[in-house]
């Protein structure tokens, strides 16, 4: 019974230091809240809402007109008795010919998906900002604690003299020597922190708010998995031809303007208008003839007329705004061969990078950490035991410092050669 009330505590304390412990923020977290908070993110999409109200707007048709006369009024005084006012009501419209409204609504659709693509493409040039941001804040971090373990050692290293100074082992300048360099070292972990804080706060830009409001005080999850593209670089291009979003904007940029050639070329057709109209004239008054004998008005008349006006094409004989159309699905065509050609560029630029980021990156885990770190250790021990001089051993901790830093921008490097590969074949990133 009392083994398992013992549990039931060690397992209720360790939920609460679970829960004082928040996770941290992954990578793909914070690329889900930059989609979520982006303030240009949502800037841009106010455009594909705009296009999409273009559609219903396309798809309009010319309004009718409705006309009412009065008159005509007689204001002769020759004129006696004056005549009645006689009223009219007619209703015009235009009959649109070539389907224009048909290729109006296919031309807005069309613009709606060049935005949305437009869209994905800024969408994707923020993962790009969003990805360096991320791996910049991790490499700092990193390289604050790095510097500020160095920085625990060359304060053991003052301790220890100064210990070593009373017993007579060292003399008062090596002491001075050991004070002075970590003293100057400080400064450098005081620039680290400032850098560190920096491009936290760098955070921000791509998130549309502060990373504190998003995520409170949750640290970031800085270790990023590996990432395997393959060895197939003409998959990767293929994969880049579909999907990639400068290459998904051109092709939608050509559609767009195929639809807007088309709709140039309905446009040439004329459009007649048809006028239906309904007159009524009053009974006329009755009036004498000039002998004096009594004149019957004119009768009550109730008329309808049915008109049609077709304009004369006289400005069709001009070609200009089909030249213009073609001209833009041409431009069209060589933009979309330009970013196929870019897309099967970069991937290939971009895998070459991501596969020397690696090769750097495995040096350094495999070799030049562990060798630069046991030559450290070595250099601590022989000083301790005075085999080794205080010049020797700061050299020797440099050397283990510019090792590990170089291992963290090498992280850094690859971090980002990851997200440019996988951004170059159109895909979402992942660290």
């Amino acid at each position: 019974m009392m083994r398992h009330l013992f549990a039931l505590i060690l397992s209720l304390a360790g939920g609460a230091v679970l829960a004082q412990s928040p996770s941290p923020v992954r990578f793909v977290d914070y690329l889900e809240a930059v989609e979520q908070h982006s303030l240009d993110l949502a800037a841009q999409r106010e455009g594909i809402t705009a296009a999409r109200a273009g559609v219903s707007i396309a798809g309009l048709a010319p309004d009718p007109s409705l006309s009412y006369g009065l008159g005509p009024k007689e204001f002769s005084r020759e004129v006696n008795p004056k005549p009645r006012l006689s009223q009219s009501l007619s209703l015009s419209w235009t009959v649109e010919t070539a389907g224009k409204r048909d290729r109006r609504i296919q031309a807005a659709r069309s613009t709606v998906t060049l935005t949305e693509a437009n869209v994905e493409g800024f969408k994707h040039g923020l993962y790009s900002s969003a990805a360096g941001a991320f791996a910049e804040a991790c490499r700092a971090r990193e390289a604050l604690t790095r510097q500020q373990s160095t920085l625990g050692a060359l304060s053991d290293v003052v301790r220890a003299n100064e210990v070593r100074r009373k017993a007579g082992d060292v003399g008062g300048l090596e002491l001075l020597q050991s004070r002075t360099e970590r003293d100057q070292y400080q400064a450098a972990v005081v620039k680290a922190r400032a850098d560190a804080l920096a491009a936290r706060l760098n955070l921000a830009v791509p998130l549309g708010g502060r990373f504190g409001e998003v995520f409170g005080e949750r640290d970031l999850d800085c270790d990023f998995q590996a990432f395997a593209p393959g060895d197939d670089v003409g998959a990767l291009v293929q994969e880049a031809q579909r999907e990639r979003g400068d290459v998904l904007i051109a092709r939608a940029a050509l559609t767009n303007a195929q639809d807007n050639a088309s709709l140039a070329r309905a446009n040439r057709y004329v459009d007649p208008s048809v006028s239906l109209s309904y007159g009524y004239s009053p009974h006329g008054r009755s009036s004498l003839d000039g002998e004096g004998n009594p004149v019957d008005g004119s009768p009550r008349s109730n008329t309808v007329s049915l008109s049609v006006s077709v304009p004369i094409p006289l400005s069709r004989l001009q070609q200009g705004e089909l030249i213009q159309a073609q001209s833009a699905v041409t431009q069209a065509m060589l933009g979309l061969r330009q970013a196929e050609l870019r897309a099967e560029a970069d991937v290939r630029v971009t895998h070459t990078q991501f596969m020397a980021a690696r090769e750097n990156l495995e040096r350094y885990r495999d070799s030049v950490l562990a060798d630069s770190q046991k030559m450290l250790e070595g250099m601590r021990l022989s000083y301790r035991h005075g085999a080794a001089s205080l010049l020797e051993l700061l050299a020797a901790q440099r050397s283990a410092d510019d090792a590990y830093l170089a291992y963290l921008q090498a992280k850094a490097d690859l971090a980002s050669a990851t997200v440019q590969l996988q951004l170059s074949t159109g895909r979402k990133p992942r660290l």
